[in-house]
Order: C-alpha cells, then sequence, then structure tokens
C-alpha cells in the first residue's frame, strides 16, 4: 500500500477508497498526534464542501475524534481557507476540511491543518499513517465524561466574509462582476462578499445539490463563464473551484486569466505601493516561462517550488514572503491567511481594478503567456511515482528534453492527488508542443497500463 497523504491530504472515491472507517481512524489519528501535548481537552474544528459524501464522512471523523477524547466545533458548508482562518482565530487546536477540491462529486477528501491554521508536514502527516497502520497503538480511549462532545455553528461563514471585507476594504461601486461558484463551498461566501461591497453580481452555479459540484463549472471548466463575462458586459469573471481555496478569473473581452497573471498583476501592485515583502513571489516549476520573464523585467525576485501549494507555503514561511502561489489559482496572501484562498485573492485583484482604473485585459498584459501544452496520461496510481524507471518512457523524455533545449522546457510529474502522470511542455509552437506532449503521454499510459 502507498503513501495516504497525497500532496493535499487523503484524497480518493469516497465509499470506495476513502470509507467512513477510514474516516474514522484518522479522526481518531489525527485527534491524538496533534494534540497530545496538550494539558487540556482538545478541540478540532471541522468544515466540509458540497458534496454529498461530506456529510457521512465528517460524522465519521468527528466519531473518531470525540472517541479519543477530543472535543468538536463543526461549522458545516464552507471554504477551505475559512477553515484555517477560524482554526487559528478562535485558537482550537486543529482544523479538519472535508473536500476532495475541484474532483469530480465521487471523489472526496480530508486534510489537516495544525493551531495556526497551516497545513502539516509530511512528519506529521506520516506519524498520522503509522499509527492507523499499528491499529492505534497505545492509545487509550476514555470513557464516561471524558469523551469528545461535537458543538454545531452556523455562524462561520459570515465570520468568514467579514474578515475577507476587513483584510482588504476596497468598494466594488460600478463594477459588474459574473461569479461561477462551482456548485461548491463559495456558493455563498463569494456572492454575498462582493455584494456588501457594492458589486453589481451575476452569480452562476450557485444552487448545490451535493452531486453537481465542479461539473461543467467552477475554475476547472471556464467557458460558460467566458461566455457569460462577454455576454453580460461585465467587468470580470471569477472563478472558484469546490472548496474555493483557489480563483481564476476572466476579462472583458472573455479571455482566462490564469494564477501566474494573477500573481503577475497583484504582485507587481503591491511591489508598486512598497507591501510586497522582499519584492518577492513564490511559485512553483509549472508556472509559465513567462511568469518568470515579467519577474525579472520588473524587478521581482522568483523562487521556485515543486508542485503543490503546501511546499510553496513552506518557501514562503522560510524566507519571509507575503505572495506566493499556482498556475492552477491556488495563491497565498500569507499577511492574511495561511493557505490558498479564492476570496481574497478575488478582492486582492479586483483592488487592483479598482486603484488603476484599468480594465483587466490591459493589466494581464503585464506578462506574455508562451504556449504551454498540458496532457494527463492515466496510469495505475500506485505506479505512477515509477514511470522513470520504464527504459522507453525515460528515453522518450531524454529526446523530447534535449529538442526543446533553449526555447522551452520538458516538465513530467506525477499528480499529488489523482492517478495520473501530467506531461507538460513549453515552447514557441502550440500545435508542435500539444502534438509532442499527447505523443508522450500516450507512450506513458500504454507502456505503465
Amino acid at each position: 500500500m502507498g503513501r495516504l497523504f497525497g500532496t493535499d491530504g487523503v484524497r480518493g472515491v469516497a465509499n470506495e477508497e476513502l470509507t467512513p472507517k477510514l474516516a474514522m481512524e484518522l479522526g481518531q489519528a489525527g485527534a491524538y498526534v496533534l494534540t497530545r501535548e496538550n494539558a487540556h481537552k482538545p478541540t478540532i474544528m471541522v468544515g466540509c464542501d458540497t458534496r454529498i459524501s461530506g456529510d457521512m464522512l465528517a460524522n465519521a471523523l468527528m466519531a473518531g475524534a470525540c472517541s479519543v477524547g477530543a472535543n468538536v466545533v463543526y461549522v458545516g458548508v464552507v471554504p477551505t481557507p475559512a477553515v484555517a482562518y477560524l482554526t487559528r482565530k478562535y485558537k482550537v487546536d486543529a482544523g479538519v476540511v472535508i473536500s476532495a477540491s475541484h474532483n469530480p462529486v465521487e471523489f472526496n477528501g480530508i486534510k489537516f491543518f495544525d493551531g495556526n491554521g497551516y497545513k502539516l508536514p509530511d512528519a506529521l502527516e506520516d506519524e498520522i499513517e503509522e499509527l492507523i497502520r499499528s491499529g492505534m497503538e497505545g492509545v487509550k480511549f476514555p470513557t464516561g465524561s471524558s469523551v469528545g462532545k461535537i458543538k454545531y455553528r452556523t455562524d462561520a461563514r459570515e465570520e468568514y466574509i467579514n474578515h475577507a471585507m476587513k483584510a482588504i476594504p476596497v468598494s466594488l461601486e460600478g463594477l459588474k462582476i459574473v461569479v461561477d461558484c462551482a456548485e461548491g463551498a463559495s456558493f455563498y461566501t463569494s456572492v454575498e462578499t462582493l455584494k456588501e461591497l457594492g458589486a453589481t453580481v451575476v452569480a452562476i452555479h450557485n444552487n448545490p445539490d451535493g452531486t453537481n459540484i465542479n461539473a461543467n463549472c467552477g475554475s476547472t471548466h471556464m467557458e460558460e463563464l467566458m461566455a457569460r463575462v462577454v455576454y453580460e458586459k461585465a467587468d470580470i469573471g471569477l472563478a472558484f473551484d469546490g472548496d474555493a481555496d483557489r480563483l481564476l478569473a476572466v476579462d472583458e473581452k472573455g479571455k482566462k486569466v490564469d494564477g501566474d497573471q494573477i500573481m503577475a498583476i497583484v504582485g507587481n501592485h503591491m511591489k508598486n505601493k512598497g507591501v510586497l515583502k522582499d519584492n518577492t513571489i513564490v511559485a512553483t516549476v509549472m508556472s509559465n516561462l513567462g511568469f518568470f520573464l515579467m519577474g525579472k523585467a520588473h524587478g521581482i525576485a522568483m523562487e521556485q517550488t515543486k508542485v503543490g501549494d503546501r511546499y510553496v507555503l513552506e518557501r514562503m514561511k522560510e524566507i519571509g514572503a507575503n505572495l506566493g502561489g499556482e498556475q492552477s489559482g491556488h495563491i497565498i496572501f500569507l499577511d492574511e491567511n495561511t493557505t490558498g484562498d479564492g476570496l481574497l485573492s478575488a478582492l486582492h485583484l479586483l483592488q487592483v481594478l479598482v486603484e488603476t482604473g484599468k480594465p483587466l485585459s490591459e493589466l494581464a498584459s503585464i506578462m506574455e503567456v508562451l504556449p504551454q501544452a498540458l496532457v494527463n496520461a492515466r496510469v495505475p496510481n500506485h505506479k505512477k511515482e515509477s514511470y522513470m524507471e520504464y527504459p522507453e518512457i525515460a528515453e522518450a523524455i531524454g529526446q523530447l528534453s534535449e529538442k526543446f533545449a533553449g526555447e522551452g522546457r520538458v516538465l513530467i510529474r506525477p499528480s499529488g492527488t489523482e492517478p495520473l502522470v501530467r506531461v507538460m511542455i513549453e515552447g514557441k509552437d502550440q500545435e508542435q508542443i500539444e502534438v509532442e506532449a499527447r505523443k508522450l503521454a500516450d507512450l506513458i499510459q500504454n507502456v505503465m497500463l
């Protein structure tokens, strides 16, 4: 059996890989490992996105936490960054989010935050995993009045909205915004925040029914939003994912603006205002080459990490940066929250629109997006880390890297959350790189299946 935790918690098909039994064990082991240093009775905050399996898994996890003597505060459906923020604000001992982010409805996931609202380092996750594998060896299960209890709170989303508006006090009067909520956790928080700040809001995909999360909508399917922005003659479109920790945008002409471009726009604005710490942005190796060239042109230092917002965050904390993120729209504003936050990202971007008076299409031209092709090879989950062990795959990657050396790059990596190996090629000719990426992905898939 491979490692339980991926780059973003434990994830799998709900009731098949991620079972109520595993959720309960994660509740037990997570509560024990994260709170064992405490002399007081520990408290854990739990929230979830809108998917139908959330109730099943949340209740199993909370039962597990209570069984090792921890109390639980259940805040229901809220964005992932809301749990991170509220965990820290209320000084509880840990936070848990039941969500599979941008994945389809059949998936779900469980991710932990420590008492400071940060995702767990690998070492702590390994401890939790080891405890589960050992059958909770050495853990005492309390009885009587020492068992934990669950408190239900319904005001969490309002507190998160208030935090976002206080963090970035901007008037949106006169702006027309189309918001795609992905039938997910932002269906209330994003719409209400923008309305309260004075914007005219056209909300789409904001009627979650438990089964429609991310279904042809949100930050992974932006075609409808792009068309709607043009139709509505809106100033901007905003696309969240299922748990609202990422944001992508659409300019007034209906063109997509990705995470790299948002970081370029906001980062440059922060630099000009003197609030970009050390004039540095932390990004991953997947960021577009054009993003790094923008940094060079505007005197912004760029730090690179491996893929995963947790690694971006680790580097930000190491060097004291306050802006970092991923092309996919996970953007961390460390002065205001400890994790990727779609709502804060949206407000920062809107603040630049308001303060510069420029349309988003003009702001986005700060960087040239170089042609990039990304193709997924579907492989067995337990094999995805070992693709370089196959001689024909290693040889093909070597030949391609040689071919694009000097005028592009080839990046191959296993997905942290899905049974995929991702093939990314950057170069000057879109058609050529797409053909080459597809060819390599097909080879990987055929050899490894």
